[in-house]
């Protein structure tokens, strides 16, 4: 069982309303993609487990770009490590679509290559196997 739960990967997608916008220039803060980073390790812990799972910590969270009102994110989360009840999970926000204000009230356009926007380790744990 640990093998298939090794290396499963899911990915999500999310606009960001300009109603969450939190800064000057439209800058959405770094909390934003550790609550995505939460929804998409309880779909992990659902596919690998059958149960939701509880986030336990997270480490090494890296903000690397900014994300802003009007992106379209991507996040991604791949387990790395299957302990008894425990699991790792490496998580990845991507920028895969842009707002452009400055073309137009809703202009937006794809990314030519998605940009890396923050990245993060978490564990999991999951109620023990009956």
């Amino acid at each position: 069982m640990t093998e298939r739960r090794l290396g499963v990967t899911v990915t999500h997608r999310r606009y960001v309303p300009y109603a969450h916008a939190h800064y000057a220039g439209n800058l959405v803060d770094g909390a934003y993609a550790l609550g995505l980073f939460g929804d998409v390790a309880t779909e992990v812990c659902i596919r690998t487990d059958g149960d939701e799972g509880l986030f336990a910590s997270y480490s090494d969270v890296q903000f690397r770009a900014p994300m802003k009102a009007g992106d379209v994110l991507e996040v991604v989360a791949t387990v790395t490590r299957v302990g008894s009840r425990s699991r790792t999970i490496d998580f990845e926000a991507r920028v895969v679509c842009r707002g452009r204000p400055d073309r137009g009230g809703s202009a937006a356009e794809v990314l030519a290559e998605p940009l890396v926007a923050v990245t993060a380790t978490g564990t999991v744990v999951v109620p023990a196997a009956a």
